[in-house]
C-alpha cells in the first residue's frame, strides 16, 4: 500500500512541510530510514538523525524548526508519537480488512453472523454460535458451541474458543490463545488417586479486551471466569478458573494466576509473576516482575520479591542482601577478635 504525504497529513490532521506528493510504502526507524519509508521524531536524543535519514517522510512536532537542510518531507503534528501510533492503527485496519468466507470452512446450520464477516479457510463455527458485525475469524480458528461474539472482534489463526464463552465488542484474541478450557479441578481419594471435578462454568471477556498469543483462560467450575473491559493480557499467561480481572488491568508475559483470585482495576503486573489462589488484589496495584504473591493486597500497593514485600522495603532490604558476604566476614572477624581478647 502506498500513501502520499498529503494523505497522511489528512489522517493525522497535520501540516505538510515539503513535497505533498511524496510517496511511502513502508515504515522505518529514523536512523534506518530508506527511500519510500515513513518515520517519526519524538525523542529529542534522535534529532541528529533527521538530517541524515533517507526516509521520504518524517512525522515531527508542530514546533520543530530544522537547523540544517533536510531531504525528508515533514508532517508537523501536535504529538508525533501518538500520531505515529494512530497511523499504525490505521495501517493495520486497512491491512487486515478482510471480508468474505473462504473455502473450506465448517459453519453449523444453527450458527448466525452479522455483516462484513470474514471466515478464513479451515475455521470452525459450532452449534448456536452468534457472531456480530465486522468479526474476523482467521484460518484454523475454532469457535465452539453456544459461543457469543460481539462486534468488531478479531480471532487470529489457531485460537480456540471453547463452548459457552462470551466475547464482548472490540476484542482481539491472538494465535494459539485458548479461551474456556477446563479449569484445573481434581479431588484425591483415600488411595491418592485423583478424580476430575466437572468444570461447568464459562469465560466472559468484556469489551476492548486483548488476549496475547498462547495465553490460556480457564472456564469456571461454577459461574464465570471474568476478564473485564479494557484488560490487556500479554503472551503466555495462565488465568485459572473463577479468576476475575478488573477493568484496564495490564499483565505481562508468563504470569500465572491461580483459581478464584480477584484482581482489581487499573493494576499493572509484570512478567513471570505468580499469584496464589483465593486472594483479593486491590485497585491500582503495581507488582514488579518475578514477584510471588501469597497474601491479599490493598489498593495502591507496589510490591516486589518472592514472597513479595512492599516495593520500598524490598529495595532497602536488597541493599543488605547484596552485602551479606561482607557482613558475614565482618562478623567472623569480630568473633575472632572477641575470642582472642
Amino acid at each position: 500500500m502506498e500513501f502520499t504525504a498529503e494523505q497522511i497529513a489528512g489522517i493525522l490532521e497535520g501540516e505538510v512541510d515539503g513535497n505533498p506528493n511524496e510517496v511511502v510504502n513502508k515504515l522505518s526507524k529514523i536512523e534506518e530510514g530508506t527511500k519510500g519509508s515513513l518515520t517519526f521524531l519524538a525523542n529529542p536524543k534522535y534529532t541528529s538523525f533527521i538530517y541524515s535519514t533517507k526516509a521520504s517522510i518524517t512525522i515531527v512536532d508542530k514546533n520543530f524548526i530544522p537547523e540544517n537542510s533536510l531531504t525528508t518531507t515533514l508532517i508537523k503534528v501536535e504529538e508525533p508519537y501518538k500520531a505515529f501510533s494512530k497511523l499504525l492503527a490505521y495501517y493495520n485496519q486497512v491491512k487486515n480488512n478482510k471480508t468474505g468466507i473462504e473455502k473450506p470452512v465448517f459453519v453449523s446450520n444453527t450458527a448466525t453472523y452479522g455483516d462484513n464477516i470474514y471466515l478464513g479457510a479451515f475455521s470452525y463455527l459450532g452449534n448456536n454460535v452468534k457472531l456480530g458485525n465486522n468479526v474476523k475469524i482467521y484460518p484454523n480458528a475454532y469457535i465452539g458451541d453456544n459461543v457469543v461474539i460481539g462486534n468488531d472482534v478479531t480471532v487470529f489463526s489457531g485460537a480456540k474458543i471453547y463452548s459457552e464463552s462470551v466475547i464482548g465488542n472490540n476484542c482481539v484474541i491472538h494465535s494459539g490463545a485458548i479461551v474456556g478450557a477446563d479449569g484445573f479441578g481434581f479431588t484425591p481419594d483415600d488411595k491418592g488417586e485423583y478424580s476430575k471435578v466437572p468444570q461447568t462454568g464459562n469465560v466472559i471477556l468484556e469489551d476492548n479486551v486483548d488476549i496475547g498469543a498462547g495465553t490460556t483462560i480457564d472456564r469456571a467450575t461454577l459461574g464465570s471466569t471474568i476478564i473485564k473491559k479494557g484488560v490487556k493480557l500479554d503472551n503466555q499467561i495462565q488465568i485459572a478458573h473463577n479468576v476475575e480481572i478488573g477493568e484496564n488491568t495490564v499483565i505481562a508475559a508468563q504470569t500465572g494466576i491461580a483459581g478464584s483470585t480477584k484482581i482489581g482495576k487499573n493494576c499493572m503486573i509484570g512478567g513471570q509473576v505468580g499469584i496464589v489462589g483465593h486472594l483479593t488484589i486491590g485497585d491500582n496495584v503495581r507488582i514488579q516482575a518475578q514477584s510471588g504473591i501469597g497474601r491479599n493486597v490493598k489498593d495502591n500497593e507496589t510490591l516486589q520479591g518472592s514472597p513479595a514485600l512492599n516495593y520500598g522495603d524490598y529495595n532497602k532490604s536488597y541493599v543488605h542482601f547484596k552485602n551479606l558476604p561482607k557482613i558475614i566476614n565482618r562478623l567472623n572477624d569480630i568473633e575472632k577478635n572477641f575470642k582472642n581478647d
